[in-house]
């Protein structure tokens, strides 16, 4: 069975940056999935060449836009995550927060770097997840890139400020994280 992939900005924001989105098309067709707080997000005007390719990416039908709805398990659980966590528990962005209860709600996949934020609830509700560096190497397995063609992307990322977890695409390969 193949899971829908839920992303959060930051994830699906990494690729669109240096115009790789190509390889998550490639990998995921169909499986791509935007919470409504995350295509606000990545369409805002201030971005402008990145708000035109993810509409037009949306218009095409090449990626999902879902909204949480008001009264479900769902919407219940990202008001918790984004809203009123447990005591002790860390808030988490509203991007965040959606991409997890979707995931949860429809078997899915979370698509997100911000593991500090996210693990304690990816280990609570026994969720898959996907990483940047997790999905540049299975580009990289796929013989989609090259090694020095991830370390080219994975250091134009780093540029535009992605927090990757070591230096280099071949480190990332080196480190198995």
């Amino acid at each position: 069975m193949t899971k829908p992939i839920f992303f959060d900005t930051d994830s699906i924001s990494a690729f669109f940056w240096v115009n790789r989105e190509d390889l998550l098309l490639t990998l995921y067709p169909g499986r791509i999935i935007l919470p409504k707080e995350v295509y606000k997000e990545l369409t805002n005007p201030r971005i402008p060449h990145i708000a035109s390719r993810v509409k037009e990416l949306y218009h095409s039908g090449k990626i999902k836009v879902r909204e949480t709805l008001v009264g479900s398990d769902e919407y219940d659980l990202y008001y918790k995550l984004a809203h009123r966590p447990q005591q002790g528990e860390r808030k988490i962005g509203r991007g965040e927060a959606s991409a997890l209860a979707m995931a949860d709600a429809y078997k899915g996949i979370v698509a997100s770097n911000n593991i500090k934020d996210i693990l304690p609830y990816i280990r609570r509700y026994d969720l898959d997840h996907l990483t940047t560096g997790w999905i540049l190497k299975e580009a990289y397995d796929k013989d989609l890139i090259t090694e020095e063609e991830g370390n080219t992307i994975w250091a134009k990322m780093k540029d535009k400020k992605r927090q990757l977890p070591s230096e280099t695409f071949t480190g990332f390969l080196i480190a198995g994280i």
